[in-house]
Protein backbone atom coordinates (compact mmCIF):
# COMPACT_ATOMS: atom_id res chain seq x y z
CA UNK A 1 0.00 0.00 0.00
CA UNK A 2 1.21 3.53 -0.80
CA UNK A 3 2.43 5.21 2.40
CA UNK A 4 0.48 8.42 1.87
CA UNK A 5 -2.70 6.45 1.18
CA UNK A 6 -2.16 4.46 4.37
CA UNK A 7 -1.82 7.59 6.47
CA UNK A 8 -4.86 9.09 4.75
CA UNK A 9 -6.83 6.06 5.95
CA UNK A 10 -5.34 6.43 9.44
CA UNK A 11 -6.36 10.09 9.54
CA UNK A 12 -9.86 9.20 8.36
CA UNK A 13 -10.17 6.62 11.15
CA UNK A 14 -9.17 9.29 13.68
CA UNK A 15 -11.74 11.72 12.25
CA UNK A 16 -14.40 9.02 12.57
CA UNK A 17 -13.31 8.42 16.16
CA UNK A 18 -13.57 12.14 16.91
CA UNK A 19 -17.15 12.18 15.69
CA UNK A 20 -18.18 8.91 17.34
CA UNK A 21 -20.46 8.48 20.33
CA UNK A 22 -20.68 5.58 22.79
CA UNK A 23 -22.63 3.39 20.39
CA UNK A 24 -20.24 3.92 17.46
CA UNK A 25 -16.68 4.46 18.71
CA UNK A 26 -15.53 0.83 18.68
CA UNK A 27 -15.53 0.49 14.89
CA UNK A 28 -13.19 3.42 14.07
CA UNK A 29 -11.00 2.47 17.05
CA UNK A 30 -10.53 -1.06 15.76
CA UNK A 31 -9.99 0.27 12.23
CA UNK A 32 -7.26 2.58 13.51
CA UNK A 33 -5.50 -0.28 15.31
CA UNK A 34 -5.75 -2.51 12.24
CA UNK A 35 -4.19 0.16 10.03
CA UNK A 36 -1.40 0.76 12.52
CA UNK A 37 -0.62 -2.97 12.40
CA UNK A 38 -0.18 -2.85 8.61
CA UNK A 39 2.78 -4.81 7.26
CA UNK A 40 4.34 -1.63 5.88
CA UNK A 41 4.59 -0.31 9.45
CA UNK A 42 5.83 -3.52 11.08
CA UNK A 43 9.52 -2.57 11.12
CA UNK A 44 8.87 0.88 12.61
CA UNK A 45 6.49 -0.58 15.20
CA UNK A 46 8.98 -3.24 16.25
CA UNK A 47 11.67 -0.62 16.71
CA UNK A 48 9.42 1.72 18.68
CA UNK A 49 8.06 -0.93 21.05
CA UNK A 50 11.23 -2.96 21.61
CA UNK A 51 11.82 -3.48 25.33
CA UNK A 52 8.67 -1.59 26.40
CA UNK A 53 6.23 -2.97 28.99
CA UNK A 54 2.92 -1.12 28.80
CA UNK A 55 1.43 -2.69 31.94
CA UNK A 56 4.43 -1.69 34.04
CA UNK A 57 4.21 1.84 32.64
CA UNK A 58 0.48 2.11 33.44
CA UNK A 59 1.01 0.78 36.97
CA UNK A 60 3.34 3.69 37.71
CA UNK A 61 0.80 6.37 36.78
CA UNK A 62 -1.40 8.37 39.16
CA UNK A 63 -5.02 7.84 38.17
CA UNK A 64 -6.59 8.13 41.61
CA UNK A 65 -8.03 11.59 41.18
CA UNK A 66 -10.26 10.69 38.23
CA UNK A 67 -12.32 13.08 36.07
CA UNK A 68 -9.23 14.18 34.13
CA UNK A 69 -7.22 14.81 37.28
CA UNK A 70 -4.80 11.90 36.90
CA UNK A 71 -1.25 12.52 35.72
CA UNK A 72 0.80 10.62 33.17
CA UNK A 73 4.59 10.69 33.45
CA UNK A 74 5.77 10.12 29.89
CA UNK A 75 9.39 9.09 29.23
CA UNK A 76 11.89 11.77 28.25
CA UNK A 77 12.73 9.80 25.11
CA UNK A 78 10.14 10.76 22.40
CA UNK A 79 10.55 7.36 20.73
CA UNK A 80 9.56 5.58 23.94
CA UNK A 81 6.54 7.87 24.25
CA UNK A 82 5.48 7.00 20.70
CA UNK A 83 5.99 3.29 21.36
CA UNK A 84 3.98 3.31 24.57
CA UNK A 85 1.18 5.26 22.93
CA UNK A 86 1.11 2.77 20.06
CA UNK A 87 0.80 -0.11 22.53
CA UNK A 88 -1.90 1.84 24.35
CA UNK A 89 -3.96 2.21 21.15
CA UNK A 90 -3.66 -1.53 20.54
CA UNK A 91 -4.87 -2.13 24.10
CA UNK A 92 -7.83 0.24 23.55
CA UNK A 93 -8.81 -1.72 20.44
CA UNK A 94 -8.68 -5.03 22.33
CA UNK A 95 -10.63 -3.60 25.28
CA UNK A 96 -12.67 -0.55 24.14
CA UNK A 97 -14.17 -0.01 27.60
CA UNK A 98 -10.64 0.53 28.92
CA UNK A 99 -10.27 3.51 26.58
CA UNK A 100 -13.26 5.22 28.14
CA UNK A 101 -12.09 4.58 31.71
CA UNK A 102 -8.51 5.61 30.85
CA UNK A 103 -9.75 8.82 29.26
CA UNK A 104 -12.00 9.59 32.22
CA UNK A 105 -9.01 9.27 34.56
CA UNK A 106 -6.58 11.43 32.58
CA UNK A 107 -8.47 13.51 30.02
CA UNK A 108 -12.17 13.46 30.89
CA UNK A 109 -14.06 16.72 31.33
CA UNK A 110 -17.77 16.02 30.86
CA UNK A 111 -20.51 14.41 32.89
CA UNK A 112 -20.68 11.35 30.63
CA UNK A 113 -17.70 9.31 31.81
CA UNK A 114 -17.21 7.04 28.81
CA UNK A 115 -17.96 9.56 26.04
CA UNK A 116 -15.87 12.37 27.54
CA UNK A 117 -13.04 9.90 28.07
CA UNK A 118 -13.15 8.75 24.45
CA UNK A 119 -13.15 12.30 23.12
CA UNK A 120 -10.45 13.35 25.56
CA UNK A 121 -8.10 10.53 24.55
CA UNK A 122 -8.75 11.14 20.86
CA UNK A 123 -8.21 14.89 20.98
CA UNK A 124 -5.32 15.09 23.41
CA UNK A 125 -3.44 11.86 22.78
CA UNK A 126 -4.28 9.99 19.58
CA UNK A 127 -4.29 13.01 17.24
CA UNK A 128 -0.88 14.09 18.51
CA UNK A 129 0.40 10.54 18.26
CA UNK A 130 -0.65 10.13 14.61
CA UNK A 131 1.06 13.40 13.71
CA UNK A 132 4.34 12.41 15.34
CA UNK A 133 4.11 8.76 14.28
CA UNK A 134 3.84 9.79 10.63
CA UNK A 135 6.92 11.98 11.05
CA UNK A 136 8.81 9.09 12.62
CA UNK A 137 7.83 6.62 9.89
CA UNK A 138 8.43 8.95 6.94
CA UNK A 139 11.86 10.04 8.22
CA UNK A 140 12.94 6.57 9.38
CA UNK A 141 13.10 7.80 12.96
CA UNK A 142 15.59 10.57 12.21
CA UNK A 143 13.30 13.46 13.07
CA UNK A 144 11.67 13.67 16.47
CA UNK A 145 8.49 15.67 16.95
CA UNK A 146 7.21 16.01 20.49
CA UNK A 147 4.04 14.23 21.48
CA UNK A 148 3.69 16.28 24.65
CA UNK A 149 2.56 19.85 24.11
CA UNK A 150 4.85 22.55 25.51
CA UNK A 151 3.45 23.91 28.72
CA UNK A 152 2.40 27.55 28.80
CA UNK A 153 0.21 29.47 31.21
CA UNK A 154 -0.65 32.08 28.60
CA UNK A 155 -4.34 32.06 27.70
CA UNK A 156 -5.53 33.39 24.34
CA UNK A 157 -9.00 34.94 24.29
CA UNK A 158 -10.87 34.74 21.01
CA UNK A 159 -13.67 37.32 21.00
CA UNK A 160 -16.20 39.26 18.97
CA UNK A 161 -17.77 42.65 19.65
CA UNK A 162 -19.04 42.08 23.19
CA UNK A 163 -16.60 44.16 25.23
CA UNK A 164 -18.38 43.39 28.49
CA UNK A 165 -17.97 39.63 28.08
CA UNK A 166 -14.35 40.08 26.98
CA UNK A 167 -13.42 42.28 29.93
CA UNK A 168 -15.19 40.05 32.44
CA UNK A 169 -13.36 36.97 31.17
CA UNK A 170 -9.97 38.70 30.99
CA UNK A 171 -10.21 40.10 34.52
CA UNK A 172 -11.22 36.67 35.87
CA UNK A 173 -8.24 34.95 34.25
CA UNK A 174 -5.92 37.67 35.53
CA UNK A 175 -7.35 37.13 39.00
CA UNK A 176 -6.08 33.54 38.69
CA UNK A 177 -2.63 35.01 37.87
CA UNK A 178 -2.78 33.71 34.32
CA UNK A 179 -1.33 35.78 31.49
CA UNK A 180 -4.02 36.81 29.04
CA UNK A 181 -3.34 37.33 25.34
CA UNK A 182 -5.85 39.54 23.48
CA UNK A 183 -4.85 40.16 19.89
CA UNK A 184 -5.88 43.80 19.66
CA UNK A 185 -3.77 44.62 22.72
CA UNK A 186 -0.56 43.24 21.15
CA UNK A 187 1.84 45.62 19.33
CA UNK A 188 1.69 45.56 15.52
CA UNK A 189 5.46 45.82 14.91
CA UNK A 190 4.84 46.25 11.19
CA UNK A 191 3.15 42.85 10.89
CA UNK A 192 0.00 41.93 9.01
CA UNK A 193 -2.97 40.83 11.11
CA UNK A 194 -2.41 37.14 10.34
CA UNK A 195 1.32 37.41 11.14
CA UNK A 196 0.50 39.11 14.44
CA UNK A 197 -2.08 36.42 15.17
CA UNK A 198 0.24 33.50 14.41
CA UNK A 199 3.02 34.94 16.58
CA UNK A 200 0.69 35.48 19.54
CA UNK A 201 -0.98 32.07 19.12
CA UNK A 202 2.39 30.28 19.17
CA UNK A 203 2.96 31.36 22.80
CA UNK A 204 -0.21 30.06 24.44
CA UNK A 205 -1.18 26.79 26.09
CA UNK A 206 -4.95 27.26 26.18
CA UNK A 207 -7.61 29.24 24.31
CA UNK A 208 -10.97 30.49 25.53
CA UNK A 209 -13.40 31.32 22.74
CA UNK A 210 -16.23 33.75 23.40
CA UNK A 211 -19.27 32.96 21.27
CA UNK A 212 -21.37 36.12 21.54
CA UNK A 213 -24.40 37.09 19.40
CA UNK A 214 -22.68 39.59 17.11
CA UNK A 215 -24.00 38.40 13.71
CA UNK A 216 -27.06 36.70 12.26
CA UNK A 217 -27.30 34.15 9.44
CA UNK A 218 -29.00 31.01 8.16
CA UNK A 219 -29.12 28.49 5.33
CA UNK A 220 -30.60 29.82 2.09
CA UNK A 221 -33.70 27.62 2.42
CA UNK A 222 -34.26 28.37 6.10
CA UNK A 223 -36.96 30.65 7.47
CA UNK A 224 -35.63 33.27 9.83
CA UNK A 225 -32.06 33.83 10.94
CA UNK A 226 -30.02 32.54 13.87
CA UNK A 227 -27.72 34.47 16.14
CA UNK A 228 -24.11 33.70 15.28
CA UNK A 229 -20.62 34.56 16.41
CA UNK A 230 -18.36 36.65 14.20
CA UNK A 231 -16.69 34.83 11.32
CA UNK A 232 -13.23 35.59 12.70
CA UNK A 233 -14.23 33.87 15.96
CA UNK A 234 -15.19 30.65 14.14
CA UNK A 235 -11.96 30.77 12.11
CA UNK A 236 -9.81 31.21 15.22
CA UNK A 237 -11.75 28.48 17.03
CA UNK A 238 -10.86 26.02 14.28
CA UNK A 239 -7.25 27.17 14.29
CA UNK A 240 -6.79 26.58 18.00
CA UNK A 241 -8.68 23.28 17.98
CA UNK A 242 -6.17 22.05 15.41
CA UNK A 243 -3.10 23.63 16.97
CA UNK A 244 -3.65 22.92 20.67
CA UNK A 245 -6.06 19.98 20.56
CA UNK A 246 -9.71 20.16 21.54
CA UNK A 247 -8.93 19.57 25.21
CA UNK A 248 -7.13 22.92 25.38
CA UNK A 249 -9.98 24.95 23.91
CA UNK A 250 -13.04 26.03 25.88
CA UNK A 251 -16.11 27.73 24.40
CA UNK A 252 -18.06 30.24 26.45
CA UNK A 253 -21.43 30.91 24.87
CA UNK A 254 -23.47 34.01 25.67
CA UNK A 255 -27.12 33.94 24.77
CA UNK A 256 -28.68 31.67 22.18
CA UNK A 257 -25.72 31.63 19.79
CA UNK A 258 -25.70 28.93 17.14
CA UNK A 259 -23.06 26.22 17.73
CA UNK A 260 -21.46 24.94 14.48
CA UNK A 261 -22.61 21.36 13.95
CA UNK A 262 -19.14 19.86 13.41
CA UNK A 263 -17.61 20.89 16.74
CA UNK A 264 -17.52 17.32 18.09
CA UNK A 265 -15.93 16.98 21.51
CA UNK A 266 -15.22 20.64 22.18
CA UNK A 267 -16.68 21.59 25.54
CA UNK A 268 -18.87 24.68 25.72
CA UNK A 269 -20.32 26.45 28.73
CA UNK A 270 -23.09 29.04 28.85
CA UNK A 271 -22.10 32.35 30.45
CA UNK A 272 -24.90 32.24 33.00
CA UNK A 273 -25.76 35.32 35.09
CA UNK A 274 -24.87 33.36 38.23
CA UNK A 275 -21.31 33.07 36.92
CA UNK A 276 -21.20 29.30 37.22
CA UNK A 277 -19.15 29.46 34.01
CA UNK A 278 -16.17 30.48 36.12
CA UNK A 279 -16.11 27.16 37.97
CA UNK A 280 -16.59 25.29 34.68
CA UNK A 281 -13.68 27.16 33.10
CA UNK A 282 -11.43 26.45 36.08
CA UNK A 283 -12.21 22.74 35.72
CA UNK A 284 -11.22 22.84 32.03
CA UNK A 285 -7.98 24.68 32.80
CA UNK A 286 -7.09 22.11 35.44
CA UNK A 287 -7.88 19.22 33.08
CA UNK A 288 -5.51 20.76 30.53
CA UNK A 289 -2.77 20.81 33.19
CA UNK A 290 -2.51 24.62 33.21
CA UNK A 291 -0.53 25.66 36.30
CA UNK A 292 -2.48 28.10 38.48
CA UNK A 293 -4.02 28.45 41.94
CA UNK A 294 -7.74 27.74 41.61
CA UNK A 295 -8.36 29.05 45.14
CA UNK A 296 -7.83 32.59 43.85
CA UNK A 297 -11.26 32.51 42.23
CA UNK A 298 -12.80 32.85 45.70
CA UNK A 299 -10.72 35.86 46.72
Amino acid sequence: MDGLNLFTQINNAVLDLQAAQYQTYQRPLKTLARLLRHDDLAAANAKLTSGLDLETFLARQDSDRGMGGGTIEWPDDPDETLGLTLLLIFKFAEDPDFMGHFGHSYYGTGSSKIVSGIHGVTGQLIILFVRDYKTYVTTSGQSHAKLILPTSNKIFIVHGHDEGALNGLARFLEKLKLEVIILKEQPNQGRTIIEKYETSAAEVGFAVVLLTPDDVGSAVAAEGQNQRARQNVIFELGYFAGKLGRGRVCLLRKGNVEIPSDLFGIVYTDMDPGEGWKQALVKELKAAKIDFDANRMWE
